[in-house]
């Protein structure tokens, strides 16, 4: 198997992504999971079911947003833009 577990999001390399893009589209397909394909092990991209696109709701883009990583000099980059601007 591909991919490294059976939840609702996988993750694959985008070599091996392309090498068995069959079985990848077949799974999303039949599962209507999502599947980030990773490049030197960083997110690249996500493949979703194309129904999934018309199915956000407020509760899951909430959800989305906490999955995302918490850059901690964020603000202190913005206070860098401002103050050059």
């Amino acid at each position: 198997m591909y991919f490294n577990d059976l939840r609702m999001e996988s993750s694959i390399s985008s070599t091996e992504a392309a090498r068995h893009l069959g079985d990848v589209l077949s799974r999303i397909k039949h599962t209507g999971e999502s599947v980030v394909l990773t490049k030197s092990d960083k997110p690249l991209a996500r493949l979703v079911p194309i129904g999934a696109c018309r199915q956000a709701t407020g509760a899951k883009i909430m959800a989305a947003l906490e999955r995302l990583p918490v850059d901690a000099s964020f603000g202190d980059d913005l206070e860098t833009v401002n103050h050059t601007d």
